[in-house]
């Protein structure tokens, strides 16, 4: 974080200075509306970019939930984007001034007569309502992606290699979904769509990497049935997030935030789900065995909870060839996973839905959320050890998806005898 605070700095400060110049084109652009010459107007134009400069610092440093994080972040970068492209309207407007002014200067050239200015020369009105309308671009694609992409489930198809695997193992399917975040649904309709995607693909086992609720169990009441048709042959493993321990609700006494947490834990066991707190399973097929890892909440950055016990969860699995890790925050990873326990084949996280903001390509992807989390979307690997981050099943804060689709990941287990072959994003 602190490498990339710089980048964020020069970044903010960059807003501001396009700001100062593209104020008086948007005044323009908005000519007819006569609120944008008034001073409240210039009020309200400062105060919304300093908030919006003042969140993304308050995003990174202070102890704030996923979905306020996602308003501020979304809502800066939107802004910046919008300006970017209604900036270069300005400057086609202002060399178009400048050669004017250069013109009018030669023909007067030896007279005693002013001068023009450049501020002699008006503003092209049809430029500046020309870049206003290339601006409000980022804004259509927040209503398309809020009506279209927060439902559009993904089926991503990976091959996991594991030079280590057991050869009863090999081929095997293993899904993966991860961030429900219940509370957030509005269409049960469209949610059960999701499952029976993950249920037509037929995986072998399942994990779900935490995040059931945005707060409180009770968010689950008309979910519950529905994802207890998530079930595997192997079984469905689960882990917990950081929205599961109830920290981003207020409540009346300890024991009510406690009793949450337990319904919480009862609702895994209802939908048949092994809820793996810093504990282990030995998954078997055909007399090979591997592990199966789950930690509750680790996260480096303070606001999060750090509640997973990485001890305890490798205890007693020297002997397995394969260890496979369920730890919702990716940021685990690097900072206890690869430095403490390389006996960890693959990490599986979710927790930073992409910031249900950005591009994902075949050789290329980009999201704001990458400013705040190294690791944070699809393969990562450093040797032999390697983590996959799913962007998330639901969505929390901003109600809805753009470039960042929710996904349902299938991957498809390879024994390799190569180390060095190693997966992609």
């Amino acid at each position: 974080m602190e490498q990339q605070l710089p980048t964020i700095i020069m970044i903010c400060v960059g807003f501001l200075i396009a700001d100062f110049y593209l104020i008086g084109g948007i005044r323009l652009g908005l000519k007819k509306w006569k609120f944008s010459h008034k001073r409240a107007f210039t009020v309200w134009y400062w105060a919304i970019s300093l908030i919006f400069i003042v969140g993304i610092f308050l995003s990174i440093f202070l102890r704030l939930g996923l979905g306020v994080r996602s308003v501020f972040l979304l809502g800066f970068f939107l802004m910046a984007i919008g300006k970017v492209l209604f900036l270069p309207f300005i400057l086609i407007d202002d060399i178009r001034r400048l050669i004017i002014w250069f013109k009018q200067k030669s023909k007067t050239k030896g007279q005693t007569i002013r001068q023009p200015g450049p501020n002699d020369i008006p503003r092209s009105e049809f430029l500046m309502k020309a870049g206003l309308l290339a601006g409000s671009i980022p804004l259509g694609g927040i209503i398309y992606s809020t009506i279209s992409g927060v439902y559009d489930y993904r089926v991503k198809h990976r091959t996991l290699y594991l030079p280590n695997l057991p050869k009863a193992f090999d081929g095997i399917k293993l899904g993966q979904i991860s961030d429900i975040h219940s509370g957030s649904f509005y269409n049960k309709k469209a949610v059960a769509g999701g499952v029976e995607m993950l249920m037509k693909e037929k995986p072998d086992f399942i994990f779900f990497t935490g995040d059931l609720v945005n707060s409180k169990s009770d968010e689950m009441y008309g979910y519950q049935d529905l994802f207890s048709k998530v079930k595997a042959p192997l079984g469905v493993y689960s882990s917990l997030g950081n929205h599961d321990y109830g920290d981003y609700a207020n409540w009346a006494t300890e024991a009510a935030r406690d009793k949450n947490f337990q319904d919480i834990i009862d609702t895994h066991k209802n939908m048949g789900w092994d809820l793996l707190r810093n504990e282990n399973r030995r998954l078997k097929v055909n007399g090979d065995e591997i592990g199966i890892l789950g930690v509750e909440n680790w996260g480096s950055l303070s606001r999060f909870p750090k509640r997973g016990r990485l001890d305890l969860a490798t205890k007693n699995t020297d002997d397995l060839p394969v260890k496979l890790l369920l730890s919702h925050d990716p940021s685990h990873w690097r900072a206890q996973v690869l430095p403490h326990y390389p006996q960890i084949d693959v990490m599986f996280a979710g927790h930073t839905h992409g910031m249900q903001f950005g591009i994902q390509a075949e050789h290329f992807q980009w999201s704001p959320i990458q400013y705040i989390y190294s690791e944070w979307a699809g393969f990562y690997h450093e040797g032999p050890q390697q983590l996959y981050v799913n962007v998330g099943y639901g969505f929390l804060g901003y109600p809805g998806r753009l470039g960042m689709l929710p996904e349902i990941t299938i991957f498809e287990l390879k024994a390799s005898p190569d180390p060095s072959l190693q997966n992609r994003a």
